[in-house]
């Protein structure tokens, strides 16, 4: 019975898994979520190394991290060719991209959209306006669009019917900002499926469209790194 207490003892100190993803189904759909405790764990923006290069990938980060390592990442915003950010990004307390109010082309400029804001111990989605008018200090951050859920409520302008269907990756949090859950696609999905999951599913009171297309998750834990066109910015747990 020995190695039960020993067992049990060690249980007992590991520290709890503060990152966890799982793939799940909804409504017949196949996803992967990320949830992470935005208190104890180390979130944050990823974009540029040291020297000014465009880092653009998980193996790149992993590189530029040295004796650290990635958690978890994925691709968090739309980005121009140069893969510089199309809005608002902040890392580490420095601002490189301001915030765009207005409509636009493209999902980005689906109004409403949003902001996705780090600290240190919280993690919260902004609705852009609210982002404003409230101007939270955030260490990180990173403009999307178009928001997914907005106060409990679904983007007004997603179509229960729409054909428009693309691999999607996006962010949620709770109402105290404890709590990111992180979710890509694993089949093609419309904004309003993708949207429901945050909602309905993950019951998540604000959630945040990150991109198509290109969406990429950095999963080890699941043995998952997906590979791809080079990246723009990216959100990410260092251990």
């Amino acid at each position: 019975m020995r190695w039960i207490a020993v067992a049990l003892l060690y249980l007992m100190a590991a520290p709890a898994l503060a990152v966890t993803c799982e793939d799940v189904r909804f409504e017949g759909k196949r996803f992967t979520t990320c949830t992470v405790d935005a208190v104890s764990e180390t979130l944050r923006l990823f974009h540029r190394d040291a020297q000014g290069e465009v880092l653009g990938s998980f193996r790149a980060i992993n590189a530029d991290l040295d004796d650290k390592q990635l958690l978890f990442a994925m691709n968090a915003g739309m980005y121009h060719e140069d893969r510089s950010p199309v809005g608002h990004y902040v890392e580490n307390g420095v601002e490189t991209m301001h915030v765009i109010p207005n409509a636009g082309p493209g999902n980005f400029g689906l109004l409403p959209n949003g902001v996705f804001c780090i600290n240190d111990d919280s993690a919260q989605v902004y609705e852009t306006r609210a982002f404003i008018d409230q101007a939270p200090a955030c260490r990180d951050a990173t403009q999307s669009g178009p928001m997914l859920v907005i106060d409990g409520a679904l983007h007004p302008r997603f179509l229960p019917d729409s054909t428009s269907r693309f691999i999607r990756n996006g962010v949620g949090t709770n109402a105290d900002g404890t709590q990111a859950v992180f979710a890509i696609s694993n089949e093609r999905v419309s904004f309003h499926e993708f949207g429901r999951l945050f909602r309905d599913y993950l019951q998540l009171p604000n959630a945040l469209y990150f991109d198509g297309k290109v969406s990429r998750l950095h999963a080890p834990a699941l043995g998952r790194s997906d590979v791809g066109f080079q990246l723009g910015p990216i959100v990410g747990v260092v251990r």
